[in-house]
């Protein structure tokens, strides 16, 4: 079976389902996290309508996980954030606002006070997750070096507020599983003997996170999936893939060549 498709994600679902790890959003995790859990959370980047039907496909399963969605013109949907939120799902906030100020702090500032009210005017939100561009020499992260995102009625952001240190950390970035070098800025500040540093060596795709989440080895997991990467239909699963290999070896060119330059 092809991977990155909904049909693929539906059995990680199932695997999860099978062990006795419990499911969580990011909010309810930080307010009471649980000994052994898989958290899951997603990235509205794009291709709203896969990230409504992942949401359904977690609702059948009784599963409530943690959508963050940004605030630009093609994913700033009201009804669909509505839906997401009604679903029983948390929505968040995937602030760029670092790219919008290019780099100003004070303004950057102001306009993630301003979208985080045009978000909550659809959904509580309570959690924001940075969002990467990998073309931009800052990080959208760099605002809370002498800010906090407590000053905005939040209680955490998933690049702080989780201790990767004990939780393992899965991302499909790239679209791929493996922890290749093509992050750019969905990277952890994490000591080398972390448990990524453990695990991610042989997980590549869906059937390694299955087969991870099966043994049942790590008490806690965080697993990110953006939704506009898994698809059923050929032609829009075909089109991701090679949008996504363009993508991938731009990405490795600017790290090689920040490398050189560091």
């Amino acid at each position: 079976m092809r991977d990155f498709t909904l049909s693929k994600y539906r059995e990680l679902l199932e695997a999860i389902r099978s062990t006795s790890y419990g499911t969580t959003a990011v909010h309810d995790y930080i307010v009471s996290p649980m000994d052994r859990c898989i958290i899951l959370r997603h990235d509205v980047d794009r291709k709203v309508d896969r990230n409504i039907a992942m949401a359904r496909l977690e609702a059948k399963y009784g599963i409530r996980s943690t959508y963050y969605f940004r605030h630009v013109k093609d994913v700033f949907i009201p009804a669909a954030i509505r839906e997401i939120a009604e679903l029983g799902h948390e929505v968040g906030f995937h602030y760029e606002v670092m790219d919008k100020a290019k780099g100003n702090v004070p303004k950057a500032l102001e306009i993630f006070r301003e979208e985080l009210e045009d978000l909550r005017q659809y959904a509580e939100v309570t959690t924001a997750c940075m969002h990467g561009n990998p073309f931009a020499s800052w990080s959208n992260r760099d605002m809370w070096k002498d800010n906090d995102f407590r000053d905005f009625g939040l209680i955490g952001e998933p690049y702080f507020s989780i201790d990767y240190s004990k939780v393992l950390y899965l991302t499909d970035t790239g679209r791929t599983w493996a922890d290749r070098n093509i992050r750019v800025k969905d990277v952890l500040e994490t000591p080398d003997d972390c448990l990524n540093a453990t695990y991610c060596k042989g997980i590549r795709t869906t059937d390694d996170v299955i087969s991870l989440v099966k043994s049942e080895e790590v008490d806690q997991i965080c697993i990110l999936a953006h939704p506009n990467r898994w698809c059923d239909g050929i032609p829009g699963w075909t089109r991701e893939l090679v949008m996504q290999n363009v993508k991938n070896v731009g990405k490795a060119g600017i790290i090689r060549y920040r490398k050189m330059k560091a």
